[in-house]
């Protein structure tokens, strides 16, 4: 008989990875609930060691074998750090800075209640074992976790704007304008977890290098025609990647930081919009699986599914009553509020890198990963079907809107 070597697994895992979501997600109809991107990570967390590992383990360890994961990784590395970047690229703060007033009080609160919320829960998990990761201080699991439930996602919150027609309108625009600002700060907060003492100096190195370097960098690219940014920014990319992670920063601050001081304009938006999809097309259902693969279930699947459902309460009640608070103060209409309020709770992807990053530095446990995976699933999952019928009532929605998630 013939026995399959490590490409021939590859590819079966491969197989897997893209057909069951998009069976599941074609087949279900479940865009309305679950987007495909929410498909795809449930996937990934049930293909895990936990449920698939536990169901078949025979099964499991010949297709997720050591040398397949590694190559998985690979894949799932780069897709994530050019995901981030594009997210860099995307965000808009010359918008921010014109409405700089409305959007600080929103993007503040918006960020700091589900913040606390978040830090309070775990203060909580902190009174059982196995929720704090072996090499993290006490502050930096409660801020990780706190800052985990603060999290928006903002390219699954583009895609999402996209599908109820909202992303052009000016409120679409508004929400983008929260949502750019509190991404600096989740990574900026991101950094200050992950300094490290120990190489302060390698950290105030890298960070020194990088600002002169975008200097010049900037200076290139505004020189270049488009065709040769695109191919120049892969390049920045690799090289601040491997900058920030050598300094001990993580290779996704770099990604990160990349992104963020490209301008949108150097690129055509269209070209930046069919990338975005391109990437989470081909190679970021990679990215998910690889994610599920790293869930754990030893502290229980009571315990971890009690942690996750915390985390929720904790995220959603504190971005909306974090955005009713900026409402009141800025003396908006209660139903837009909310509308913006359900939009900015949307997790997903950026929840679920941050959450990476903090398992990779031990700051959390594997169960802690786990429930913040399940957490930010559940919570896009209700983006959607809360936020579109509101859509309707206040008449922000078209007819359009209603028949983008009808079933087919």
């Amino acid at each position: 008989m013939h026995a399959m070597n490590t490409t021939e697994i590859f590819l079966i895992a491969m197989l897997i990875i893209f057909s069951v979501p998009y069976l599941v997600w074609r087949l279900g109809n479940t865009d309305y609930y679950a987007p495909l991107v929410v498909v795809q990570i449930i996937t990934g967390i049930l293909l895990g060691p936990g449920i698939l590992g536990a169901v078949a383990p025979g099964y499991y360890g010949f297709v997720f074998n050591p040398v397949v994961i590694q190559s998985l990784n690979g894949i799932a590395w780069w897709a994530v750090m050019v995901f981030v970047m594009l997210a860099g690229i995307e965000l808009d703060l010359h918008k921010a800075w014109e409405h700089r007033r409305e959007s600080s009080i929103t993007a503040g609160l918006a960020l700091g209640v589900p913040l606390l919320f978040g830090s309070v829960a775990a203060v909580g998990l902190l009174g059982f074992d196995g929720w704090m990761g072996a090499k993290a201080l006490t502050w930096q699991f409660i801020v990780g976790v706190g800052m985990a439930c603060a999290v928006t996602a903002l390219p699954i919150l583009i895609l999402l704007m996209e599908k109820l027609e909202l992303l052009r309108q000016p409120l679409g625009q508004r929400i983008l304008r929260y949502a750019s600002l509190d991404d600096i700060a989740i990574w900026g907060v991101l950094a200050i977890i992950l300094l490290d003492w120990s190489r302060v100096f390698r950290q105030l190195g890298f960070l020194l290098v990088f600002a002169l370097s975008t200097l010049a960098f900037r200076r290139l690219m505004v020189r270049l025609p488009e065709r040769d940014r695109w191919y120049v920014s892969l390049i920045w990319l690799a090289a601040c990647g491997f900058g920030a992670d050598w300094a001990g920063l993580h290779f996704m601050v770099g990604a990160f930081l990349a992104g963020a001081v490209m301008d949108a304009h150097w690129f055509e938006q269209e070209k930046l919009d069919a990338l975005r999809h391109n990437v989470l097309m081909t190679v970021m259902p990679v990215f998910f699986l690889s994610t599920g693969l790293r869930t754990n279930w030893d502290a229980g699947g009571a315990m971890v599914l009690a942690a996750a459902a915390l985390l929720l309460v904790a995220s959603v009640a504190g971005k909306l009553l974090g955005v009713h608070l900026a409402a009141a103060i800025l003396k908006w209409d209660k139903q837009e509020a909310s509308i913006i309020a359900w939009l900015l709770q949307t997790k997903a992807l950026i929840m679920i890198i941050f959450a990476n990053i903090l398992l990779d530095k031990s700051i959390i446990s594997s169960a802690t990963f786990t429930a913040l995976l399940l957490m930010a699933a559940v919570s896009t999952m209700l983006t959607v079907p809360v936020v579109h019928p509101k859509l309707s009532r206040v008449a922000v929605g078209s007819s359009r809107v209603r028949r983008q998630f009808e079933p087919i």
